[in-house]
């Protein structure tokens, strides 16, 4: 008998059996060249059996994680089945107000607008500008699937540098910026070997706070990454809904509609929030490719 039949048989026999008037007087057997097959009853026992186990584990399930602690992980039948995976796989980076890492946790807890207020989680991020040989900036529509800030537009990546060796390198911000690298590659197609590391000019950072919703929002420490590059895009639609160029009179167009509430246009905070204090001065130094001269990374913008 295989292995894999020894198996079934030794599972299937701690199934209990209903009783039938003439099954004490069967004497079960397995005939030495038993080729590992089932009555269909005992087949549909058994997968029934599976169901239900299975069931009743995914539904809400406490896992121990190598360090001891208990994780429970609850699932949300309307959340995407990709974003809720990277929900609970990421780790992000923790830190106070200095941007001193203060340790780690699931992108889930950081996002919860709960843990947020009562822990004041606060996770470190980046927002990457990206414009073309024209100047013209790159915008992307969040998916619908997003868990925080769906349909939003706003600059052309923003995320999050993870708890990994790569990218928690602090020597010249270059663990942010494989993040960014490894993001873009992720959201838009844009291959590594299109935008090099260095290409990525980081100009300031800031702290800011938003609610999504009454249950999601961000507490952030925000890396400002800029980048001039023409690059080829391949949006992932489980990341992006849409995406286009604009240049300063288009984008003031768009700013106003979704000031009006026109068209249904939405931007993210941290993208207004930029577009409000900084971005106008800095697209001057874009196009004049003097963007290290307005480069202050010691300065934190708090803007709570």
């Amino acid at each position: 008998m295989s292995a894999s039949c020894s198996l079934i048989h030794a599972i299937a026999s701690t199934i209990p059996r209903r009783a039938t008037p003439s099954s004490s007087s069967i004497r079960s057997k397995t005939p030495a060249n038993f080729n590992c097959r089932f009555s269909s009853r005992r087949l549909r026992r058994l997968t029934s059996f599976f169901s239900s186990s299975f069931s009743s584990f995914s539904s809400s399930s406490t896992i121990a994680d190598p360090m001891g602690k208990e994780v429970t992980s609850v699932e949300d039948p309307s959340m995407d089945a990709v974003q809720r995976r990277l929900m609970f796989d990421d780790e992000c980076i923790l830190v106070d107000e200095h941007d001193n890492i203060v340790g780690h946790d699931s992108k889930y807890n950081c996002h919860l607008m709960e843990k947020i207020e009562k822990e004041n989680l606060l996770h470190r991020a980046f927002s990457c500008f990206l414009f073309n040989s024209k100047y013209e900036l790159l915008l992307q529509q969040r998916s619908a699937t997003k868990v925080t800030f769906p349909l939003v537009w706003t600059n052309a990546c923003c995320s999050h540098p993870l708890y990994r060796e790569s990218e928690l390198i602090e020597e010249n911000f270059l663990g942010v910026r494989n993040a960014a690298q490894r993001k873009l590659l992720d959201e838009l197609g844009i291959p590594p070997e299109d935008l090099p590391v260095e290409e990525f000019i980081p100009v300031g950072r800031i702290l800011y706070k938003a609610p999504s919703d009454g249950k999601w929002g961000e507490h952030e420490l925000d890396y400002l990454l800029f980048v001039v590059r023409d690059v080829k895009l391949n949006p992932n639609p489980n990341e992006v809904a849409g995406v286009m160029y604009v240049n300063r009179a288009q984008l003031n167009e768009l700013l106003r509609k979704a000031k009006a509430g026109e068209d249904g246009i939405k931007l993210s905070p941290w993208f207004r929030l930029v577009v409000d204090n900084f971005l106008m001065k800095w697209w001057d130094h874009v196009e004049k490719g003097t963007l290290h001269e307005v480069s202050d990374m010691k300065a934190i913008h708090k803007m709570l």
